[in-house]
């Protein structure tokens, strides 16, 4: 496994359930996953111990994408989230394991993620980069309160 790992930490204003449906949800995910610049097409997302998901991002600017998956380790709802990724690209060999705990607080729900195993043709530094974005993103998916009527 490569040691090319990043840590991100958050506190959202939104509730653990909400956190986690956009965690769990193929609508969600492709709505918030991909950083800016980039649109996500979700194939295949079975959410359960030993289940699979598979999608893709797409450079909006270029056309090109990349592909990958993986498998969901553990899953406890609405606190913790553990899964592979890996991508289809043999340019970017090695399992990447991400570790998503989520956490109620005063303010909303405390997120903490760890991405282990980074390919060593991705820098840190961007992969980090990259979260960021997802996360604000993420953010603003789940933090309005919006209601139907």
């Amino acid at each position: 496994m490569s040691s090319n790992n990043v840590s991100l930490h958050r506190v959202l204003k939104a509730s653990p359930e909400k956190v986690y449906r956009a965690f769990t949800e193929a609508t969600a995910i492709a709505s918030w996953l991909p950083p800016y610049g980039f649109t996500c097409t979700v194939q295949e997302m079975k959410v359960e111990k030993g289940g699979t998901f598979k999608m893709s991002f797409q450079n909006f600017s270029t056309g090109n994408g990349h592909s990958f998956g993986g498998t969901y380790l553990e899953l406890t709802p609405n606190e913790f989230l553990k899964y592979t990724d890996k991508f289809d690209d043999p340019n970017l060999p090695g399992e990447m394991v991400t570790t998503v705990w989520l956490r109620k607080t005063i303010a909303g729900t405390e997120i903490k993620i760890t991405q282990e195993g980074i390919p060593a043709a991705i820098p840190a530094e961007m992969c980090y980069l990259g979260w960021q974005e997802s996360l604000e993103k993420l953010a603003k998916l789940v933090e309005p309160e919006i209601p139907d009527a």
